[in-house]
Order: structure tokens, then C-alpha cells, then sequence
């Protein structure tokens, strides 16, 4: 167990069972007090009960949004720190999770490693860039996929504000994630 972070808890939120498990086993490994939830109703349960100190918290929740969580963490302990996760990740969303007081807002697949590097990274020191970061492929692809997302899956309405044919989009869709 890693003395540094024997006494710290951190919140880890994220509706995705198998990587709310697997973050929570690393974490636990790095010596943190971890404490799970699935939702945001449950995020606030176990905050209106304990205070944290560390978040990790998924943008995009079924019963809600991950900021309302930071905002949350942050009233119950304004020197906590957190990270939003997001499979969507766009500047506006980026932008408001800063302005709400995360420290950083990482895209998913975002590695144990990040994770752990954003949230302990202090003072002046940056985090440092993946090693591996998202191909400008699989940017596009996210992209893309938000959009359609937010136009309800509408296939038409989404080539439509891409500025594209709507088989292109039939046929990027219809194929697996760029690595």
C-alpha cells in the first residue's frame, strides 16, 4: 500500500460496470479508500454522507451528467480533486467541466496511467501526453458519433448538420471504432 495516499478517498462514478470495477481494483492497489457508484442519485448518496478527495467521474450517466457530480464534490469539499471521463468528448464539454472545478477532462479509452497521472499531478507540473493518444481516425469517428447521438440516431438529420452524403455516414457508421 502506498503510504502517500493511505488516508485519501476518492469517488469513482461511471455507469460502466467492468471499468468502474477495474478502476476501482488499481485505485485501491495505489492505496486509496475507493468508494463506487453507478449513477448520479447514487454519487449523491454516498456524498451527502462522506467527503472525498479525489474524483473520477463519467460524463455521460444514465440517470444524468457527470458535472452535476464535480459540483456536488466540490460543495462537500472545495480542495477535492476530479477528472471528468468521457466516451464524447467535445471543447464545450471540456471547457464546462473546468469552469465547474475538475482539473482535467480525459477521453475515453484514457489508460489506469492518465487517470492516475491527471489526478496527481500538482502545482505548476503538466500532466504528461499519452502515450498513446486517440488517432485523428478515431477523433473524427467520436465525433461523428456524438453528433448522431444528439440528433436522436437520425441518420438523415446528422448528415444533414455534418455537411455530408447520407450513405458516407450509413457506411462510417456501419463500421467498427478507428483505433
Amino acid at each position: 500500500m502506498n503510504k502517500l495516499y493511505k488516508d485519501k478517498k476518492i469517488l469513482i462514478v461511471d455507469d460502466d460496470t467492468v471499468w468502474l470495477n477495474q478502476l476501482s481494483r488499481a485505485m485501491s492497489r495505489r492505496g486509496l479508500h475507493v468508494h463506487e457508484a453507478k449513477s448520479v442519485t447514487e454519487a449523491f448518496d454516498i456524498l451527502s454522507r462522506e467527503s472525498f478527495d479525489f474524483g473520477v467521474i463519467d460524463l455521460r450517466l444514465d440517470d444524468g451528467d457527470g458535472l452535476e457530480v464535480v459540483l456536488e464534490l466540490r460543495k462537500v469539499n472545495p480542495n477535492s480533486r476530479s477528472i471528468i471521463l468521457t466516451g464524447f468528448g467535445n471543447i464545450a464539454n471540456a471547457v464546462s467541466a473546468i469552469k465547474i472545478g475538475a482539473i482535467d477532462y480525459l477521453s475515453k479509452p484514457a489508460t489506469i496511467e492518465d487517470i492516475f497521472s491527471s489526478l496527481f499531478t500538482y502545482g505548476d507540473k503538466k500532466t504528461p501526453p499519452p502515450d498513446e493518444p486517440m488517432s485523428a481516425n478515431r477523433v473524427r469517428w467520436e465525433h461523428i458519433l456524438r453528433v448522431y447521438e444528439l440528433c436522436n440516431k437520425n441518420v438523415s438529420e446528422t448528415a444533414r448538420r455534418l455537411k455530408m452524403h447520407r450513405r458516407t455516414l450509413q457506411r462510417i457508421l456501419a463500421k467498427r471504432a478507428p483505433k
